[in-house]
């Protein structure tokens, strides 16, 4: 049986945290990886839609930081479901 999309989300997700962690217990501060990894994931978002020539117009760069948006409200929405769980 092939994994899902959502089952490779998480597989890469956990593989970016594991990453990161290993700079911050490298040294590295957590704001620095934290902003190397935004930046990463700006370069990506920029080559998955125009590839390596040129960049995104103004509604492109919209588009992507409306995902980015979603995905942090995301993120927060399953942490606070957490921290009610578990009082």
């Amino acid at each position: 049986m092939s994994k899902s999309d959502t089952e490779y989300h998480h597989e890469c997700l956990n593989r970016f945290i594991e990453l990161a962690n290993t700079m911050k217990n490298e040294g590295v501060s957590t704001p620095v990886v934290s902003a190397a990894l935004m930046s990463a994931s700006a370069v990506y978002a920029t080559y998955v839609a125009v590839g390596n020539a040129g960049g995104l117009t103004p509604s492109g760069v919209e588009k992507v930081v409306e995902a980015y948006r979603h995905q942090m409200e995301q993120v927060q929405a399953a942490r606070k479901a957490e921290l009610d769980a578990a009082k």
